[in-house]
């Protein structure tokens, strides 16, 4: 039910409060057995029918505001607005319940399509790169994407997951946003490192909030937690301060000495959590490129007793105190005195109110709303006033576009405009023959079985095993990997020995199947990245392995493309990840093609740069 309030009262369909209980009405008469069975219950023996008749999966079972929605009843109990909403969100679920046999993956993006959460994504950030806004979403797709590669996943699996990981890791990582300087960005300390603005602000460096001061899951307590010998990061000795703290239980003989020695880990294991929280406040603080403001609060939003400045913020306050005036390095804009022990909580005489369920646009809404209806005037005024009546069996339809299809074959040149999404392989195909590009994106088709492909595919997977990594492969970045069959084991076996005697099967890589979208001449490129090495120089090394041949002579020119993209892309990541330019990164980063079978490895130089890409892309002379 909660689950259905929040998609019936949210931004898109905002069902308002009489209609919700109207509709919560209708889950209730879905739920009751119709009169006319009760009536027939004249007996022990009717009873015990009617019980068994009405078993889980019949009538018996409890309905909800999922089932009002497929089945809301009659209009006359809601508004006209509000009904016309259910009937249109009723449909969609059920075209989506119709999908659900399809991938876990199509599914989801099923969702979002149908939704328009995507589109509403991009609508925030328009004028910027075409795949902003989508950084989340990517990076739901990601965990939906690794979830359906066990053959067992189902969509109850899914949600369950979904569910555990809200309630044990308080939800999923999000994904990796970008700097953009005209807008505010509310972000989290973890979320904001490796990233850098030109003014930040620390809001609520306030006793109890940051650090929070509460003791968080241990091991001693909570299940989810691992015990500290089992932890990867444990302490290597009672002097390791960076280390989580062991319980060391040696030489206790009373129950005494083992109550001591747990009351001092608890301790051990508090300071530990102090201290990163004090390093999360450091990467708060170092986020700025010019100005840096730091703010706390006496009085919450709740809770009788005042908060005031945390321990963080006294201790900059001190260090600025104990400076001269011209060596200070920040200033003490405003620091109000602690409240009256006996004060009231001020903003709990005037709580703050809101109408439910709240209108996104706010304030907004006429102006939007007066400008989405001037849209619709001038397209419904663009229409031909001497078009067709409408072709209800799609006959006309169908033989104008016959026609123009014709037409435009016989035409001597077709302008075909690229995609603003593009893969690193249609960047390949750009610079090696332009035109059949242009033919497949004009019409495409199917990728015909390939074996080589399936080999491709399996390879990579292997090599993936091989260095323990969990990224996925992108079907559409490895044509065939959905045909059916299997390599044979023979060759794949050829080529995993070949890889073992390989120079790079002694190195371990810092990165493999790196997914990445990248801006390109106004186009978001899209690929994943094979391996990454850290160079003894400080550099890195993009390897990418190939399966096939070797290039011919004029196939050298276009392939170099697919490592030029690559290393844009890696640059640009280990940027967002450092603060340093990608300029600068993009010097210390090299690429190379590994022909396994061979035992080849090529890294043409130099590669094309970034201007060169992009001149690609908008087919600059």
């Amino acid at each position: 039910g909660s689950a259905a309030v929040r998609v019936l009262t949210g931004a898109r369909w905002q069902l308002g409060i009489a209609d919700l209980r109207a509709l919560w009405q209708r889950a209730r008469e879905l739920s009751l057995l119709p009169d006319h069975d009760a009536t027939r219950i004249a007996d022990g023996a009717a009873l015990r029918q009617a019980l068994d008749s009405g078993l889980p999966g019949d009538a018996a079972e409890r309905a909800g505001l999922a089932d009002a929605i497929a089945d809301p009843g009659a209009p006359q109990y809601y508004s006209v607005p509000g009904y016309a909403r259910i009937i249109a969100l009723g449909n969609e679920l059920a075209m989506l319940r119709e999908r659900l046999g399809q991938p876990l993956t199509d599914l989801v993006a099923d969702v979002e399509q149908l939704t328009g959460i995507a589109v509403e994504a991009a609508a925030r950030r328009v004028g910027t790169d075409p795949g902003a806004g989508r950084e989340h979403l990517d990076a739901f797709a990601d965990v939906v994407a690794g979830y359906a590669a066990d053959h067992t996943a189902t969509l109850t699996g899914l949600l369950a997951f979904l569910g555990a990981a809200e309630e044990v890791e308080d939800g999923l990582e999000p994904g990796e946003v970008e700097v953009s300087p005209d807008r505010v960005q509310v972000l989290t300390v973890h979320s904001a490192k490796g990233l850098e603005w030109e003014v930040v602000a620390v809001p609520h460096v306030a006793r109890d909030v940051f650090p929070s001061g509460r003791a968080s899951a241990s091991w001693l307590g909570a299940v989810a937690e691992l015990p500290p010998q089992l932890r990867g990061d444990r302490a290597a000795g009672p002097d390791d301060a960076d280390g989580v703290p062991v319980l060391e239980l040696d030489g206790l003989g009373t129950r005494a000495d083992l109550d001591a020695a747990l009351k001092d880990h608890k301790k051990a294991l508090a300071r530990r959590r102090l201290d990163e929280d004090r390093r999360l406040f450091y990467v708060a603080l170092t986020r700025t490129e010019r100005a840096l403001f730091i703010s706390a609060h006496h009085w919450a939003a709740t809770g009788s007793a005042p908060k005031g400045p945390s321990p963080f913020l006294l201790e900059l306050k001190q260090l600025v105190d104990d400076c001269d005036g011209e060596r200070a390095p920040a200033v003490v804009a405003r620091w109000d005195p602690a409240p009256d022990e006996d004060a009231a909580n001020p903003l709990l005489e005037n709580p703050v109110s809101a109408a439910w369920p709240a209108d996104p646009l706010g304030p907004r809404r006429a102006g939007v709303a007066g400008g989405a209806q001037a849209v619709l005037d001038a397209l419904e005024s663009a229409e031909d006033p001497d078009a067709e009546p409408d072709d209800p069996d799609g006959w006309a339809a169908d033989v104008d576009a016959l026609l123009a299809e014709h037409a435009e074959a016989d035409r001597p040149h077709t302008e075909v405009v690229l995609p603003a999404q593009l893969s690193a392989s249609q960047l390949v195909e750009l610079r090696a023959d332009p035109d059949r590009l242009a033919a497949r994106l004009r019409r495409p088709l199917p990728y015909p079985p390939n074996p080589m492909a399936r080999r491709g595919t399996a390879f990579h997977a292997w090599v993936e095993r091989r260095y323990a990594a969990t990224s996925l492969l992108d079907l559409d970045e490895l044509p065939g990997a959905a045909d059916i069959g299997a390599p044979a084991e023979s060759d794949l076996a050829a080529l995993q020995m070949a890889f073992e005697r390989s120079a790079w099967a002694a190195r371990t890589p810092i990165d493999v199947e790196v997914p990445f979208e990248t801006l390109i001449g106004g186009a978001v490129v899209r690929g994943r990245i094979d391996a990454v090495f850290a160079d003894p120089d400080g550099g890195y090394t993009v390897v990418d392995w190939k399966t096939g041949a070797e290039p011919t002579e004029a196939e050298q020119d276009s392939v170099v493309i697919q490592l030029a993209v690559y290393r844009v892309a890696w640059a640009r990541l280990m940027a967002a990840r450092t603060g340093v330019p990608a300029a600068d990164v993009m010097l210390r980063v090299r690429a190379a093609f590994h022909y396994v079978r061979p035992d080849h490895t090529i890294a043409p130089t130099p590669l094309p740069d970034l201007q060169a890409l992009e001149a690609l892309v908008r087919n600059d002379p």
